[in-house]
């Protein structure tokens, strides 16, 4: 029986030992009357992060970091905390500072309100003021998004990095996913096989406290490569 007061919170991280521990107080100050659990999953840093983080998993008894040795990939990173996750329904957030926690409870509010399968952060990515996202951010996500239009994604931002959903729906399609670069939230989408209910809660982000990008052009061309084969089989099905 799932419980609709739990969630496990997925933070893939790397190089991000500046925003550690005051994302988790931040968590903290913010989820009251649910339990939970941070996974923080290390993408093999070369900073200070591993000794915050152990730290913190003796600090707190829901502190439960990975760390992983393996090629660096943020996909990857969400889907082994994923895996060892104990709650029913996960939240995926970046450790940057650009996903607010106050966010968080009244977007897991939401889901089980209306017992929807995803939840998505969404940002409003009309053109105006948008506290963090720069212009060059907010018109290349516009461009991403009209680009996967040709799939049913059921969200106004299908790329956003900040939402929860059902670990059963990665457990049940988990062989059907692309899984690498960082649009996991598109991946879930396009390549489950459930008729998922997603319903979007508009956020603001907050400005990366670093002003590095996740993007580059191995990513880039990662995410062409995802888009090309997600075309491919939208063709083969209708066959």
């Amino acid at each position: 029986m799932q419980n609709k007061k739990n969630l496990s919170i997925v933070i893939p991280v790397l190089n991000e030992s500046n925003n550690i521990q005051l994302l988790t107080d931040k968590i903290i100050k913010n989820l009251k009357n649910i339990e939970f659990e941070v996974i923080f999953v290390d993408d093999n840093s070369n900073d200070n992060s591993y000794k915050i983080l152990k730290s913190l998993q003796k600090k707190y008894y829901f502190f439960n970091p990975i760390f992983r040795k393996k090629e660096r990939d943020l996909t990857q990173s969400c889907f082994e905390g994923i895996r060892k996750s104990k709650f029913d329904k996960i939240l995926i957030m970046d450790g940057d500072m650009q996903h607010d926690p106050k966010y968080i409870l009244p977007m897991h509010n939401k889901m089980n309100k209306l017992n929807c399968d995803i939840v998505v952060g969404a940002r409003p990515l009309s053109k105006g003021p948008n506290q963090g996202l720069s212009e060059i951010r907010r018109l290349a996500s516009n461009i991403l998004i009209f680009f996967f239009s040709i799939f049913e994604m059921k969200t106004s931002d299908p790329m956003s990095g900040f939402f929860i959903f059902k670990k059963d729906i990665y457990l049940k399609n988990k062989k059907n996913y692309f899984g690498k670069g960082f649009k996991i939230l598109a991946d879930i989408l396009i390549n489950s096989k459930n008729n998922l209910i997603v319903k979007d809660f508009f956020i603001r982000f907050k400005r990366r406290y670093d002003d590095k990008s996740k993007m580059s052009l191995k990513i880039l061309m990662i995410l062409i490569k995802f888009y090309l084969i997600s075309i491919f089989k939208k063709l083969l099905s209708f066959f």
